[in-house]
């Protein structure tokens, strides 16, 4: 129930329908471009050597860590995001890993992107490997648009790389475009028109939905809603009901095709970051260094995001010895956990969050077992945009203005040239021991 890249051909003529054309027949608002095994993508147009093999990317050199990507090769026999590399090497003897590139990664993003707008203009990148473009006018018409999505595929594999396969959705809003790249992976081409719409939703499962996780399946399971028939069978008022919060009435909206702006509707509600530290930084001072760190990231998001962060939260796993007993981390590492979490007036400048963040680093545990951190958090929660922020008394004055624009100019120089170029001297050795890594859904501009 899927339109691919070739229209269906009017019978008499066997040319494409003139309402299409026309622009009279089904319209579109949304074009979503989703890079097909970005990382892995990238390290084999990168190394043409790696082509036609399975490869994993992994953040370290380790049989305890995870894969964050595989090539459609690897994903063959079985190896995903996520997958253990021990487990990786059983399930794919012949496997070629490959420690991430962050630099390389970013540099192919910014290419893409362009790429992109040499076709249509980019409305919004979600993550370092999707981004989505508002249609307009005469680009909404669906043979119209499903042109544009072709020239948008062939485009990356010319000016970016043979390896960057592309897969591209239509939609009436940008949620169903998400939902129509991923129909047909690698290289796909999906449009999702309201004529067939239900039907075309219909075979898929609630997993396919973006927000779907096994938590919230499960939920939906337990409420008597088992399959996407029974989802799409609810009124808006019962799907706000049954998520019990405003996303079940936007999921409502978005599965009827219903198109509005979401950027007035959400907001990200925390910003996090996390490192697992080698063996050689599991020291307070190193790791401290890292926290902080972590932190200006943070910073940098949250100030680029226009929000302001309600609170403030630490995490710490700290390493046990060899052979001892007790739980044990996704990595294989004995350990213990610690967090805590300070308030504050909402706030988002350098300053007033790294005082917390000392507050809360003096506040960890101490003892010998607790001598070697392995894994460091940070967390702003709360998260407040500038249109619902409240002043607080000091806002207004001179001090607090001069170190706005202090800090808007330090996030310019280190979104141009590198996060480290204006940095707190106590991260230096953050930079020189704990690369930064990519996340999915980071900001591309802040590494």
């Amino acid at each position: 129930m899927t339109i691919g890249p070739n229209p269906p051909p009017d019978p008499a003529s066997g040319e494409a329908p003139e309402s299409l054309v026309s622009g009279t027949g089904p319209l579109v608002n949304w074009l979503f471009v989703d890079l097909n095994s970005y990382f892995a993508s990238v390290e084999q147009d990168a190394r043409p050597e790696l082509r036609g093999h399975p490869v994993a990317v992994v953040p370290m050199m380790a049989d305890t860590t995870v894969c964050i990507a595989a090539s459609y090769e690897a994903k063959a026999h079985g190896v995903k995001t996520g997958t253990v590399v021990a487990d990786a090497r059983r399930l794919c003897p012949g496997i070629v890993l490959v420690e991430a590139r962050h630099e390389l990664y970013v540099d192919y993003h910014h290419r893409i992107v362009e790429a992109v707008e040499s076709c249509l203009p980019v409305t919004a990148v979600l993550s370092i490997d999707e981004m989505a473009c508002r249609l307009m006018g005469r680009e909404r018409p669906l043979l119209a648009a499903m042109e544009l999505g072709r020239q948008v595929k062939l485009r990356i594999l010319e000016s970016v790389g043979p390896m960057m396969r592309s897969s591209v959705g239509l939609a009436t809003n940008r949620y169903l475009a998400k939902v129509a790249s991923d129909m047909e992976k690698p290289d796909g081409l999906v449009a999702l028109p309201l004529d067939i719409l239900p039907e075309a939703l219909r075979q898929l499962t609630l997993r396919d939905l973006p927000g779907i996780g096994a938590k919230t399946e499960k939920r939906l399971n337990d409420k008597g809603i088992r399959t996407m028939e029974q989802l799409l069978a609810l009124d808006i008022d019962q799907a706000a009901e049954l998520w019990g919060s405003v996303w079940g009435a936007r999921l409502g909206h978005w599965l009827r095709g219903e198109d509005f702006d979401m950027a007035e509707t959400e907001h990200l509600k925390s910003i996090s970051h996390q490192h697992v530290l080698g063996p050689d930084m599991r020291t307070a001072e190193k790791a401290w260094a890292v926290a902080h760190k972590l932190l200006h990231k943070a910073a940098m998001r949250l100030r680029s995001g226009g929000l302001w962060a309600s609170s403030i939260g630490l995490a710490i796993g700290f390493a046990g010895l060899n052979g001892e007993r007790g739980p044990v981390s996704n990595f294989g590492v004995p350990t213990r956990g610690w967090k805590g979490e300070i308030r504050l007036s909402e706030c988002q400048d350098n300053q007033t969050l790294i005082a917390a963040l000392s507050r809360l680093w003096a506040s960890r545990p101490s003892g010998a077992q607790y001598d070697h951190p392995y894994f460091i958090g940070v967390h702003l929660n709360g998260l407040v945009p500038d249109r619902l922020h409240s002043l607080n008394l000091f806002d207004g004055t001179e001090d607090e203005q001069s170190r706005a624009r202090l800090l808007s100019t330090m996030d310019q120089i280190n979104n141009k040239y590198g996060m480290s170029t204006l940095a707190p001297a106590t991260m230096l050795t953050a930079y020189k021991a704990a690369p930064t890594r990519i996340a999915f859904h980071s900001i591309p501009e802040l590494f």
